[in-house]
């Protein structure tokens, strides 16, 4: 991030910009890779600030170009060269667009400087999507709950640089919400048919009493001899077990976790197919 608080790359030092620019060829090129968020392979882990960029857009426009100059400083990290296939363009036209970007979006800031502007969109976001999908009273939409933990990880990281560029802590009632959202955030992980976390009792599908039970049988480790280093977590079942003790791979051990489940219910419902006949969990 520039140390002004004109962000843009343009208002970076002569010799900066001009080692930045030398990655860069000439040309204009569709933004339509910014919309549809396809980057380079070798660059992918930039994609989810651009996500976030692109959903901010509308509501706060300087953040967004906050972040997509968050992903840009990124990319030139990542490939400070631009020899990954694809890198020169796709870094050509994002340096385009932010310096297209910077003056309108300065113009439209609310805050003083860009590390005040982002401590308070980071804020507003918290309450108004975070906060109020756990107020919910069913929590029903967890993907949406998930997506705003999401979007909030990214926002802070964003947030983290641009007050490093200018010299200010990130206040403590900002570290206080994101401790809650790192938090959340390590609960809160992909699946695919089956939310395990302690948060999900109370979807549709997790009710069950087949899933319930299948839970319930494999979550009994009564008598394993655990590693002695190992530290105990709630819910703890059998692949955590064997996760422990032979160190698979945790992305892994989650997949089969799904399908072991849904195997055990289905051989559950099986035995028991009338719902009178289902044993109590």
């Amino acid at each position: 991030m520039a140390s002004s608080s004109r962000h843009g790359p343009e208002h970076q030092s002569g010799p900066q910009r001009r080692s930045l620019l030398r990655t860069q060829t000439a040309g204009n090129l569709g933004e339509n890779i910014f919309d549809s968020e396809v980057v380079p392979s070798s660059l992918v882990e930039i994609a989810p600030i651009l996500r976030v960029a692109n959903e901010v857009e509308s509501s706060n426009p300087r953040v967004a170009y906050l972040c997509r100059f968050y992903a840009f400083e990124k990319a030139h990290r990542l490939d400070p060269t631009s020899s990954g296939r694809g890198v020169r363009q796709f870094k050509t036209a994002l340096l385009q667009r932010l310096e297209r970007e910077n003056d309108p979006t300065l113009k439209g800031r609310v805050k003083q400087s860009d590390a005040r502007e982002m401590q308070s969109f980071y804020q507003h976001y918290y309450k108004k999507y975070i906060q109020a999908l756990q107020n919910a009273a069913d929590k029903a939409d967890r993907a949406q709950l998930t997506k705003a933990y999401q979007t909030a990880a990214v926002l802070f990281e964003v947030l983290k640089a641009v007050n490093l560029t200018q010299s200010l802590e990130v206040d403590q009632s900002i570290l206080e919400t994101h401790n809650k959202v790192e938090e959340k955030t390590k609960i809160y992980v992909p699946y695919n048919i089956l939310p395990l976390d302690p948060d999900s009792a109370n979807q549709a599908i997790m009710r069950y009493p087949e899933i319930q039970a299948s839970v319930l049988a494999l979550r009994n480790t009564r008598g394993l001899p655990w590693p002695k280093e190992h530290v105990k977590k709630p819910n703890e079942d059998l692949l955590d077990w064997l996760q422990a003790m032979f160190g698979f791979q945790k992305d892994n051990v989650a997949n089969q976790r799904e399908h072991l489940i849904l195997l055990l219910a289905n051989v559950h419902i099986r035995q028991f197919p009338k719902p009178d006949q289902q044993p109590k969990a």
